[in-house]
């Protein structure tokens, strides 16, 4: 069996889970059918064999910030390696990237269409600026089909402002924005995951887009809870890459940015 890392999967407080999931559907118009909960976000991993998860809750507003980030750390275990989270309107940006460093969190996401800011306004060059001395990863949603917040020639602009910062920019660089993304994304020096794009991308074209930008720099990721590992791992298999792209993205580039043993 293949060995797989999920580097983009979501969960929260079982009190909210299902408030939260019944959320992220309303926002992208269709229904999250899976619990949201740690508990069953494990449960999918273990049943596909997953490895490792990377696991990110999105603080939508200022004040949900340093709990977000606690719950995050209280994830922690053999199977999941949490993500933090910032907003671009919490007051005290760089001492929470402190305590997220801290507190042992492996990078950072950010949701500019969750959170209300351009990808490439101040406030947002601000956290770039600082995340990039942590010399961790930075995983950003990107494109949305009627928000302009997080355009792929927005987050192009990130290295702009930190050349040397990994960035990983979801969805194969753009939700439904796959023009601009390979206008401005493909092919550049940001790594881009797979998550929430193999289920309406013919995969013809999504083989296209991991050629064009390279193997070396894609990873796999479910987005849960928006769909399970078995079927997002069988949608992957199903695109008919080599065994050595399959090793890649599955496991051994999200190996290598992370740091793992």
């Amino acid at each position: 069996m293949a060995r797989v890392i999920d580097i983009h999967a979501h969960a929260f407080p079982a009190n909210i889970a299902e408030k939260a999931a019944k959320a992220l559907g309303e926002f992208y118009h269709f229904t999250v059918e899976n619990e949201a909960s740690c508990d069953a976000l494990a449960e999918s991993a273990k049943a596909a064999g997953v490895e490792k998860v990377i696991i990110h809750s999105t603080a939508t507003v200022p004040r949900q910030v340093k709990d977000v980030n606690n719950f995050l750390k209280s994830c922690e275990s053999e199977l999941f390696i949490p993500f933090g989270s910032i907003h671009p309107n919490y007051d005290e940006i760089e001492k929470e990237l402190d305590r997220i460093c801290m507190l042992g969190l492996k990078g950072l996401k950010l949701h500019p269409d969750f959170q209300e800011f351009d990808a490439d306004e101040k406030k947002a060059i601000r956290i770039y600026k600082a995340w990039e001395k942590t010399s961790l990863p930075l995983l950003i949603h990107g494109g949305d089909p009627v928000r302009e917040y997080s355009l792929p020639q927005k987050i192009a602009r990130i290295k702009d402002y930190c050349p040397d910062m990994v960035v990983i920019v979801a969805h194969l660089g753009g939700y439904r924005r796959l023009e601009e993304a390979d206008k401005y994304l493909i092919g550049k020096d940001f790594y881009i995951d797979t998550s929430s794009s193999l289920w309406y991308i013919p995969k013809q074209d999504v083989v296209s887009i991991i050629r064009k930008h390279g193997a070396d720099r894609v990873l796999f990721g479910t987005d849960y809870p928006v769909v399970k590992h078995t079927e997002e791992l069988e949608r992957f298999y199903n695109l008919g890459l080599t065994e050595e792209e399959n090793e890649k993205i599955l496991y051994s580039n999200a190996k290598r940015l992370l740091r793992l043993k």
